[in-house]
């Protein structure tokens, strides 16, 4: 195969793995494979076709074993420090909160609606605690 049909199959292989939502990593391997295959014949090389089949298997397969898991656990995980938004912090209550109802306030720069789902009335200038939120509606206790 030609040089150029090698970059052809890697940009394919590559651009596949944007098609399917769950290839699990592994065209982008194949696709790595196939392009440094065409570059090793683009630098002037010449290779049988069965020489050139043996390296893009052998690379597919070190690059897939090498690096595959490490890149695909590291590109999907979400973190260990990451907090889902603002639940556990206190919010500054400005105007008083009778219980079951709700307020408009600001918090981090965006104007929340603030959801008082505790038994208890909140006085003005207290901090509650923020148990939940549903969209833009901050739940407190």
């Amino acid at each position: 195969m030609e040089w150029w049909g090698w970059m052809i199959l890697g940009a394919v292989l590559l651009g596949s793995e944007l098609t399917f939502l769950d290839a699990a990593f592994y065209l982008v391997f194949l696709g790595i494979a196939a392009a440094i295959t065409g570059l090793v014949l683009l630098s002037g090389v010449t290779l049988e076709a069965w020489v050139q089949w043996l390296i893009f298997g052998s690379l597919s397969l070190v690059t897939m074993l090498a690096f595959r898991g490490r890149l695909y656990e590291k590109l999907r995980s979400r973190g260990t420090d990451y907090q889902d938004g603002p639940v556990g912090e206190f919010v500054r209550l400005k105007a008083p909160l009778a219980a079951g109802a709700s307020c408009r306030q600001e918090y981090r720069g965006s104007t929340w609606t603030v959801v008082n789902r505790s038994a208890t009335d909140i006085t003005a200038d207290t901090e509650a605690k923020i148990s939940e939120v549903s969209g833009l509606n901050l739940i407190i206790k």
